[in-house]
């Protein structure tokens, strides 16, 4: 394969999560006096960490969400996350090649390590994650679309940053791996390609991943 190390996003190319999260978070906004539609959630958060929701609240509206709005959030999400979600259809299969081949992986995500961890184990991902694989907003002073993140989770690797290849589903996602100096494949199956244009590489059917990896 072209590159030493495959980083992938998690929410929306590893779980299937955004329309869940994103129906919860513009529920919750909403309930909070915010009018939030879920396609306003999907355009202006997804892919988002935590403090960027309360950034633009603030930025918009100058009132603060509430002290105990991400515990709250994270409940939601958690117990939704239990119900109904499912692995990306085709995203198995990839990491099952990426093994056989000897292509090393990991996650990079927006989301803290507790809702990474509640996803993976409720979908049997985690069998693929252990945890020196797994990384976190948490762990860097910025978010995406800083390139924080993605720096960080290649110097833990071992990895420089012009070897790996980010797969992203969010603007802010690729905009962070652009600016990480990496190669993007952009996951089309949620989000517009146009909004995506900034990847590299688009694609719209996870199965096929493993193949454009070549």
């Amino acid at each position: 394969m072209r590159y030493d190390l495959v980083i992938f996003d998690n929410d929306g190319v590893l779980v299937d999560s955004e329309p869940i999260s994103n129906r919860l978070l513009a529920a919750y906004l909403t309930e909070l006096g915010h009018p939030t539609t879920y396609e306003d959630s999907i355009r202006d958060y997804m892919g988002s960490a935590m403090h960027r929701i309360h950034e633009l609240i603030l930025e918009r509206t100058g009132q603060r969400l509430p002290a105990d709005f991400d515990e709250v959030f994270h409940r939601r999400v958690f117990a939704a996350f239990e119900r109904e979600l499912q692995p990306v259809a085709g995203v198995t299969g990839v990491l099952e090649k990426l093994t056989v081949d000897g292509m090393p992986y990991c996650v990079a995500s927006s989301g803290s390590h507790a809702r990474i961890r509640v996803g993976h184990r409720t979908t049997g991902l985690d069998r693929w994650f252990t945890e020196e694989r797994v990384f976190s907003s948490e762990d860097v002073g910025r978010g995406k679309p800083a390139p924080d993140l993605f720096l960080y989770a290649a110097e833990r690797m071992g990895v420089a940053p012009e070897r790996c290849v980010v797969v992203e589903d969010s603007p802010l996602g690729v905009q962070a791996a652009v600016a990480a100096g990496m190669d993007v494949y952009g996951f089309t199956a949620m989000t517009p390609a146009a909004r995506l244009a900034s990847a590299g590489q688009l694609f719209a059917d996870m199965g096929t991943l493993a193949d454009l990896l070549v």
